[in-house]
């Protein structure tokens, strides 16, 4: 977190982002819809959001139950492409917030290099670890599906997504996030180094190749 070392809450803006997937195994999932955005010292920038359906060839499985998309809106949807085009351009000196960043950002990364894009740095806050850290300190095994977004969602008293659509995720991540940092006793003076302990802030770099 070298960029944002010594960076306040208040002064960092927050890119919150949500993908749905064929998937839950990262090496075969396809991207089927993409939603941001953006916050600032417990606010959301509604002008910032952007939502796109992404068209796959791959097979839908459950997200025609799930998530609402069927085959007819994925082949009129946007070329994954184009939309990490206009999600890089988004991530300069912004800080992501994702839930289950393991996952979407491991998805991410087998696109951009299946894509051969250019490698990307990100930094995150994941609203899951943050969860399970609170939860650690209440339990002493978790309970199981209590660090799901919903069940997050009702302990913290938020309204529910209950459409499971990406870009009504991203916000409930959002909002999920900033009272998480506020039930850590954080305040919008305080530096996003304080979150280290809860090892929920991460750092990483999609598309980096080994070779």
């Amino acid at each position: 977190m070298k960029r944002f070392k010594g960076a306040t809450i208040k002064d960092t803006t927050l890119m919150s982002i949500d993908l749905e997937l064929t998937s839950l195994d990262a090496s075969k999932a396809e991207i089927t819809s993409f939603g941001w955005v953006c916050g600032r010292n417990s606010n959301i920038a509604l002008e910032s959001s952007a939502y796109s359906v992404v068209k796959t060839k791959a097979t839908l499985g459950q997200s025609p139950v799930i998530h609402g998309l069927t085959q007819d809106n994925i082949s009129k949807g946007a070329m994954i492409e184009d939309v990490l085009h206009k999600f890089i351009k988004q991530l300069p000196d912004r800080v992501l917030v994702i839930h289950n960043a393991t996952l979407d950002l491991a998805v991410l990364d087998a696109v951009f290099k299946r894509l051969n894009l250019p490698a990307q740095e990100v930094f995150y806050i994941d609203t899951l670890q943050l969860a399970l850290y609170q939860l650690k300190k209440e339990h002493e095994v978790v309970p199981r599906n209590s660090a799901t977004l919903g069940a997050c969602l009702q302990r913290a008293g938020l309204p529910e997504a209950p459409q499971h659509n990406a870009l009504e995720d991203a916000m409930a991540a959002l909002l999920l996030c900033y009272a998480q940092l506020a039930a850590l006793g954080l305040t919008p003076q305080s530096c996003l180094a304080d979150l280290s302990h809860t090892l929920a802030l991460g750092r990483k770099t999609l598309g980096e190749r080994k070779d």
